[in-house]
């Protein structure tokens, strides 16, 4: 008797052995490219050889699955689905930014960190509710490049994983997965309480993820972490790390900071990138694209969604540029650089808890300045986002 897992991998298999077929044109130079199988939580990557690859979210929205696909063609067709976790039902896609992320490391290799679900090993202890956590699960490809290694827990000395973790991998062999959680020893009684007792946590593995460190705070600085909200890490090509997340100063000052550690995770500098206050929680997420000497990041503040050239300090000049117009909740925002230095930025539109919506795309020319190429499309599905890459012919490609 087949299980419900193989079952999955089979059904998915077969549908991704066929292709795809030419991809649909938004605009002069958009192409549209859906996700196999209908999955939900496109992560893409291109590598050094112009392969693309993606992971995405099959199942129930609080205990699914994650796939594993690449592409040699942009996106016209897909390989066969390879199980990313190996414990079923360990993911999770509900609330939109707790999803897996995708990084790719030394010689091509993949690897993986995703939120656990409540069906995958248990986390570390809480000590608020004396029960123990999700755990924050990390995989990467095995060296035949045919399946994914046994899923592992990285979070050892801290607990109450909520909103999303990150990973990066550089050229030198270092991997890192990052979250926000709470220390051990600060637990309820221990004088800090709620958010402001939360860090931004990373953990290094020098060996291509083979062995982790212990995890240890990024920075000092207490700026608390919005709890529900995702976070981004990101590698450069100079094997510099860097970070955006959400603070969660005095309940009230959700903003947007940007770490940068130029000494390979040894130590973080970081700067406040952006203000937001209000008292709630908006579960965003933010991006990082990088291209030549062009670095990006990109976030969401009081419903609008933003983009800036980064340096080591922060945005340079600070010059932050909002997206043209005002969409109704704008979330999620992506972004992509291709050969002329021209910029796609996408995001979503009227996504909620339990409810899907559109995507919006703009496309800048290399001085920033939005061009006429944009469109709102419908189809995004509940718990779902879109990601922009670039092609070798400098259009760009929207998978959803």
């Amino acid at each position: 008797m087949i299980s419900r897992r193989r079952a999955t991998i089979a059904c998915a298999s077969a549908l991704a052995s066929v292709a795809v077929g030419k991809k649909a044109y938004a605009g002069r130079n958009i192409r549209m490219v859906r996700v196999p199988t209908g999955g939900l939580q496109p992560q893409v990557a291109v590598d050094d050889r112009g392969i693309l690859h993606l992971i995405y979210y099959v199942g129930d929205a609080r205990k699914g699955d994650l796939f594993y696909v690449r592409s040699t063609d942009h996106g016209s067709t897909f390989s066969s689905p390879i199980a990313v976790n190996n414990v079923p039902g360990s993911s999770v896609a509900a609330g939109t930014i707790r999803g897996a992320q995708l990084a790719i490391g030394n010689a091509g290799r993949v690897h993986v960190a995703w939120n656990g679900s409540s069906q995958a090993e248990p986390g570390p202890l809480n000590p608020d509710s004396g029960n123990r956590g999700m755990p924050m699960l990390y995989t990467r490809l095995n060296d035949t490049g045919k399946a994914f290694e046994q899923q592992r827990n990285l979070m050892l000395q801290s607990f109450g994983l909520d909103g999303g973790g990150s990973i990066a991998a550089d050229r030198r062999g270092n991997v890192y997965v990052a979250w926000h959680g709470i220390a051990q020893t600060e637990a309820k009684g221990t004088g800090k309480e709620g958010e402001a007792r939360r860090r931004v946590w990373i953990t290094k593995s020098n060996d291509e993820g083979r062995t982790f460190a212990t995890e240890r705070k990024a920075w000092p600085a207490e700026t608390g972490a919005c709890a529900c909200c995702g976070m981004r890490l990101f590698a450069d090509r100079e094997n510099n790390v860097h970070a955006l997340y959400r603070s969660a100063t005095e309940s009230v000052h959700r903003d947007i900071y940007f770490l940068s550690s130029k000494d390979q995770g040894g130590s973080f500098q970081g700067r406040l990138l952006h203000k937001w206050d209000i008292n709630a929680c908006p579960m965003s997420s933010m991006d990082f694209v990088e291209h030549g000497s062009i670095f990006v990041g990109a976030w969401e503040t009081g419903g609008q969604v933003y983009w800036a050239r980064l340096d080591g300090n922060g945005a340079s000049g600070n010059q932050v540029i909002a997206a043209p117009g005002t969409g109704k909740g704008r979330k999620h925002p992506r972004v992509a650089i291709n050969g002329n230095n021209e910029l796609l930025m996408v995001w979503t539109e009227g996504t909620g808890w339990e409810r899907g919506g559109s995507l919006a795309y703009q496309v800048y020319d290399r001085r920033g300045e939005p061009t006429e190429e944009r469109g709102q499309l419908p189809g995004i599905a509940t718990w779902s986002f879109a990601a922009p890459i670039a092609g070798p012919d400098n259009g760009f490609s929207i998978v959803y």
